[in-house]
């Protein structure tokens, strides 16, 4: 296993257990929850700073995400999404969203692969569609950035 996979293991076991406790957002919590799994399931990783990461963003940006996961798929409110894979779809978004250096395709793919891994035999077609659908998005929305986004005066003030 890869060093950034078992990250993202580690990751998702304490995004899931955060999740499952009740989503108690104070710093302390969180951090005991990484600490705990960085030390019984990644002692031997390199650098944990990736699983801290992902863990802290995923939870910075929860509302922002859940939102996305909900407007791209409507027949599956958050409460009723899998635990599992509502945090496998959280730190796949999180990924793909914000500033990252792993490659959308990347991010996808482990997702699926952690949805293969540790959910039912349909998760990791759901994880997949919900995040190529994200991905698509941000790719359309980042074109229409860099083509001015319709602004004809590029944002500039043009009043006298």
């Amino acid at each position: 296993m890869s060093n950034r996979h078992l990250a993202r293991t580690v990751a998702l076991q304490s995004l899931y257990e955060w999740d499952f406790k009740g989503q108690k957002k104070d710093k302390k919590s969180i951090k005991e929850i990484i600490d705990h799994n960085i030390t019984n399931f990644a002692f031997d990783l390199e650098d944990p700073s990736f699983i801290k990461k992902l863990v802290n963003g995923a939870i910075e940006h929860l509302e922002d995400i859940d939102v996305l996961i909900e407007k791209t798929a409507p027949s599956y409110p958050i409460s009723e999404v899998m635990v599992v894979d509502r945090n496998i779809l959280r730190l796949g978004i999180f990924e793909l969203k914000y500033p990252s250096d792993v490659p959308p395709k990347v991010a996808i793919n482990e997702s699926i692969e952690l949805a293969k891994t540790f959910s039912g035999k349909s998760s990791s077609k759901f994880v997949n569609g919900v995040l190529g659908a994200i991905y698509n998005e941000i790719k359309k929305s980042d074109s229409k950035e860099k083509d001015g986004g319709g602004d004809v005066n590029n944002g500039e003030d043009t009043a006298e």
